[in-house]
């Protein structure tokens, strides 16, 4: 019946002039403390299911979103944990500084994504503790690493659409190289592709949509590269493997009903 009703174009049909893309996926092994933060979620979850805990005090939510930050670096559980370059935060800025100092005589710009991270003036007003931010901590690597810093910016700084407008004109001009944000807040209407080279990917988002819109802001009309990356960072062993397989299902799901081609009669979800 939906189909009756609905005209569905996808990208294998409209034949676009976009750049061809090559997706990345950094898998990097879980430091030895991560594994044993894995294993106290595990433990936790456990006195969840057999009722030992009160759910005011430790519930799967909870240990969901433990999870989710525990993959990208601990220090978003607690500040004074260790910061190992091994984690994939650490592995991504290595990667951003890299492709910054290899395609600076184009002025070429990368775009990180990061949804499980808040800026500090965010958590501020939400009143949550704000001893760590991601986007701190790798604007400050970043410079460390010789990244001049009027070149990286932090979408959440640009407040009004006037502001923004000018953020992106800077981006696609080159003279912002790296910009640094969240799927929300560089939503509809971030038109930064033109010397848009990669982007880097560092956490799972819940939907399907979230994923493909990043990917949409390089993979665009406009974009003078005509080969580009999308590097995608999953810590092994952690809970970035159920994410991506919850995201997996969901997408087969959806890509059942909106396809161009005569749907089944039938759609499974697994």
């Amino acid at each position: 019946m939906f189909k009756q009703v609905a005209d569905i174009r996808t990208a294998d049909t409209l034949k676009l002039n976009v750049p061809e893309c090559a997706y990345k996926v950094v898998q990097v092994d879980a430091t030895e403390f991560q594994q044993e933060l894995v294993q106290e979620l595990a433990d936790r979850a456990d006195a969840v299911n057999s009722g030992s805990v009160d759910p005011s005090i430790d519930n799967m939510l909870k240990i969901t979103s433990d999870g989710r930050k525990l993959g990208l670096d601990p220090r978003l559980i607690d500040p004074s944990f260790e910061d190992n370059p091994q984690t994939k935060l650490n592995q991504c800025v290595e990667n951003v500084a890299k492709i910054h100092k290899e395609t600076e005589p184009d002025s070429l710009t990368e775009e990180k994504e990061d949804d499980d991270s808040k800026s500090a003036a965010e958590r501020e007003s939400l009143e949550e503790e704000c001893d760590f931010c991601v986007y701190d901590d790798i604007r400050k690597k970043l410079i460390d690493k010789e990244i001049p810093e009027n070149e990286i910016a932090f979408i959440h700084d640009y407040k009004t659409e006037k502001q923004k407008s000018e953020l992106f004109e800077k981006v696609r001009s080159g003279e912002i190289r790296i910009l640094l944000g969240s799927t929300a807040k560089m939503g509809t209407g971030t038109n930064v592709q033109d010397k848009l080279i990669a982007v880097h990917d560092l956490d799972i988002p819940w939907r399907p949509a979230d994923l493909e819109q990043r990917a949409g802001r390089i993979i665009r009309q406009g974009n003078q590269n005509s080969n580009v990356e999308i590097y995608r960072y999953v810590t092994k062993g952690t809970f970035d493997a159920y994410s991506y397989q919850t995201l997996e299902n969901k997408q087969k799901f959806i890509a059942q009903i909106m396809t161009s081609k005569a749907p089944a009669r039938k759609c499974e979800y697994t």
